[in-house]
């Protein structure tokens, strides 16, 4: 007759420990898994909603319409005012300066009516709105770097301006982008006064609609204005996707924080596995005394399942509040870079999943251990610390059904199902694998021969003796060890992007709106303080692609229903340039070059990737619509792009003869001889505002100071996500370590008694998991260079630039971990007392 369930809780609870001995590390993997996912689903889902909630603010309305090089036509700004109240202005990159100063700005003009959403707080405390007259509101930075206080007068192109405030907070600051220079707002009629919005300048107009109708579809207007306006050249957002890159790094971020919430659960079911297995090896005796006692097996399952489920309802809740905690210091990381609150977030969707997650994975490794105990009689329990216990395959069962569970709702929860499936089919095939490489160490230990040296003798026969837990300790530190990996190939990997790539081969400047006609002025103020400076000028214009393919089968982008991946080039108007020769860092990889002197056929030169993505082929033709008007040219080759070169890069490149007569500027770039002096740069800068006030000149070093920056946000919310996972790593090594040295009492007592002493038992431990550490180390290297190659490059889009001596460090930082744990743990074997073991065998 079954104990009642009273009956089996208060033998559970009399039998477990207060501070939960002997299931401590079921209750660190718990903890660690559900405190991960906690915090992800917590963070991903915070930023989820404001962006979601905020999208007018952000963007400053429900739809914004932007165009390259020219403003609104009457019957372009009619059809907008038809959905609601309109606000418009321009945004250019211009130069700012003082007598004695000069600095690069993002001029930002904005009519009256902004901001429509939100609210402009000053540095002072004060809510205003647009600045009026020559007024400007700007960015502290701006006002240090032309060295004036608010109410002094600055020099934007031919104007003179006021600071009349310093920005604090700017409502639709994320939507715009990333930033060239500092933000300077005016009044919407100051570009123009200033000589800015000349023909050929580079600026975009924007507009942005508060829909009379609040119940408006915001995807139906984008829509209805494509179809009314096909050839116009718009780039239309909405309010939905206010900031798209914003939505494309929170969905980078979700789908890697995904794989290291996954990757913690599996780590940490291992750990569990091996946690429980331990525990009711060090009940056996009460176990065997319940069964004596007539305790049935059922009883002997409720029993310990209760003080497992106790350890890991604790473990999880310590986990969700753990996770709660931490998600201001992940929203702190990434402030700046996603709106997302800085204080305490609960979400208790987020919360109830990694609850289940924690609740599942507990379950499913450690049904395998709890029902391995329960259907042998008492004398084998007894004897099990030298007759091991056979696998009983209803556990095998329960794991699977658990296990089942799992990828399930991984499966019906996440955003990405094919990233999820991937994994935990990759972490199945880990496992498999694993699990063959114990086997596959094993049989190799038995076919060894026998060395001669005692110890190592020794070591290799514990590998493949009867009940050896190889086969765990293959699983726990592969995966362990691999985690160390992980983390030192993904974070040196954004470090090197940081430090290799960005800043390399960069120019000192890049100059926009050059007049054509001062070119020759522009090379003189350049090379009367730079004699040796490096000087490039490009013709570059704005326009778009309108359609494309065969001459008589072109297909008007404006009919796609979906742009094809990869066919970034088609999204609203791009840079566009011609050329008499191949442009420096590209390759012609499909038909030829033309003449400097061709006056034929217009042709197009594109890049080879764009070409792939959208399927044009040599002899096919390309339409694009330059300030209204359409022009069509045949295309003669495809190029390779080193986009990494920093210079100026254009996926269509005209031959003259194109697009040549349509309004234009050049722009350049600048490179300074190594270790300019920085009074002569000023003077460069200041002679250039004077010379060419139309022109606006971009610090490169500023730009990468800044993307320096993010990559270094980004890197440090990675490294406390990974981090995760190593933390789990540590305690499943542990774990496994622990497992094994209630095995290990037999042995090394019987080694004592046999005269061996402390110091070869310590040796002999350290031979045996150096063997295997050794071994591992290969494994892990293998799968977490790849999980981290994943991340890298699939996930985050960047180079894989690992620093492989960073992480063969830190691999060996991991395999010492495992020998110190092993040495840590061999010292409890030598304190126990021959006598007693034997009799409690």
């Amino acid at each position: 007759m079954s104990l009642p369930l009273g009956t089996a809780w208060r033998i559970a609870r009399r039998d477990l420990n207060a501070r939960f001995k002997g299931l401590r590390l079921l209750l660190v993997c718990i903890f660690l898994g559900t405190a991960a996912l906690a915090a992800i689903g917590t963070l991903t889902a915070a930023i989820e909603r404001e962006l979601a909630s905020s999208g007018q603010e952000l963007l400053g309305g429900d739809l914004e319409v932007e165009v390259w090089q020219r403003d609104l036509r009457p019957e372009e700004l009619a059809a907008l005012e038809k959905y609601g109240e309109v606000s418009g202005g321009f945004r250019l990159q211009a130069m700012a300066s003082t007598p004695e100063a000069a600095a690069p700005i993002e001029l930002k003009a904005v009519d009256l009516k902004w901001p429509m959403f939100g609210r402009l707080v000053l540095a002072d405390g004060r809510d205003v709105g647009a600045p009026t007259g020559k007024d400007a509101w700007i960015a502290q930075t701006a006002l240090e770097r032309l060295g004036i206080k608010v109410g002094d007068n600055f020099t934007v192109g031919t104007v003179t301006l006021k600071a009349a405030g310093v920005i604090k907070d700017e409502p639709d600051r994320l939507s715009e982008g990333f930033q060239l220079g500092p933000t300077v707002i005016v009044a919407e009629d100051i570009p123009a006064e200033a000589g800015l919005l000349q023909p050929g300048a580079l600026y975009q107009s924007k507009h942005r609609v508060a829909f009379a109708d609040a119940a408006s579809d915001p995807e139906v207007v984008e829509e209805a204005l494509t179809k009314a306006f096909p050839e116009a050249g718009f780039d239309i957002r909405t309010r939905d996707r206010a900031s798209p890159g914003a939505d494309r790094f929170v969905r980078q971020m979700s789908d890697f924080l995904t794989l290291v919430g996954l990757a913690a659960l599996v780590i940490a079911g291992i750990g569990i596995a091996g946690g429980v297995s331990s525990y009711l090896d060090q009940r056996r005796a009460s176990i065997a005394t319940l069964k004596v006692l007539g305790a049935t097996s059922g009883d002997i399952v409720r029993i310990y399942a209760m003080q497992i489920g106790a350890a890991a309802l604790v473990g999880s809740l310590a986990g969700l509040a753990a996770g709660v905690a931490v998600t201001p210091l992940l929203a702190g990381a990434l402030q700046g870079l996603l709106p997302v609150e800085s204080g305490f977030i609960i979400s208790p969707p987020a919360l109830a999943l990694a609850a289940s997650y924690g609740l599942l994975v507990a379950f499913a490794f450690a049904a395998a251990p709890l029902l391995r105990a329960r259907t042998f009689p008492a004398m084998a329990l007894m004897r099990s610390g030298i007759v091991p216990l056979a696998r009983d395959k209803r556990a095998l069962i329960a794991t699977g059904i658990g296990l089942a569970a799992i990828c399930a709702l991984a499966l019906l929860t996440t955003a990405q199902p094919m990233l999820s499936g991937g994994f935990l089919l990759g972490a199945g095939g880990a496992l498999l694998l694993l699990a063959g490489l114990g086997w596959a160490i094993q049989t190799l230990a038995r076919r060894l021969p026998r060395p001669a040296n005692p110890l190592l003798r020794s070591a290799i026969a514990n590998l493949h003796r009867p009940g050896a837990p190889t086969g765990a300790l293959v699983t726990a530190l592969g995966f362990g060890l691999a985690a160390f990996v992980l983390l030192a190939a993904v974070q040196s990997a954004i470090d090197g992007n940081i430090q290799q790539r960005v800043p390399r081969e960069a120019p000192d400047y890049f100059v926009l709106d050059v007049p054509r006609d001062k070119e020759p002025r522009f090379f003189e103020l350049i090379q009367q303080d730079f004699p040796k400076a490096g000087i490039r000028t490009v013709p570059t214009m704005r326009g778009a692609v309108l359609a494309y393919g065969p001459k008589d089968k072109m297909i008007r982008v404006a009919d796609l229903k979906e742009i094809p991946d990869g066919a970034w080039a088609l999204r609203g108007e791009r840079g566009l340039t011609y050329a008499d020769t191949l442009p420096p860092g590209n390759r012609i990889v499909a038909g030829k070059w033309w003449s400097p002197v061709h006056n034929g056929e217009p042709l197009v030169s594109v890049d080879a990737d764009f070409a792939r993505a959208v399927g044009l082929e040599v002899g096919d033709y390309l339409t694009i619509g330059i300030l209204g008007v359409e022009r069509t040219a045949r295309v003669a080759n495809l190029r390779e792009i080193d986009w990494e070169s920093m210079g100026f890069n254009f996926a269509l490149v005209f031959s003259r003869n194109a697009i040549s007569d349509a309004p234009h500027n050049l722009a350049a770039t600048i490179d300074l001889p190594a270790n300019p002096d920085t009074a002569a740069r000023g003077t460069l800068l200041r002679a250039l505002v004077k010379e060419l006030p139309s022109s606006s000149v971009i610090e490169v070093g500023g730009i990468l100071v800044e993307a320096r920056n993010l990559l270094q946000q980004v890197s440090l919310a990675t490294l406390a996500a990974a981090a995760v996972t190593v933390l789990a790593g540590l305690a499943v090594l542990m774990g496994a370590i622990a497992a094994a040295r209630a095995a290990r009492t037999y042995d090394t007592v019987m080694l004592r008694v046999l005269g061996a002493s402390r110091r070869q038992i310590l040796l002999l431990q350290l031979a045996e998991y150096g063997l295997l550490a050794g071994l591992l180390a290969l494994v892990a290297l293998a799968l977490g260079g790849g999980l981290a190659w994943v991340v890298i490059t699939r996930l985050f889009e960047f180079d894989w630039l690992p620093d492989w001596g960073q992480v063969l460090a830190v691999l060996g930082l991991g395999v010492g971990l495992v020998l110190a744990f092993a040495l840590a743990g061999s010292l409890p074997l030598l304190r126990a007392k021959p006598a007693r073991a034997l009799r409690e065998l």
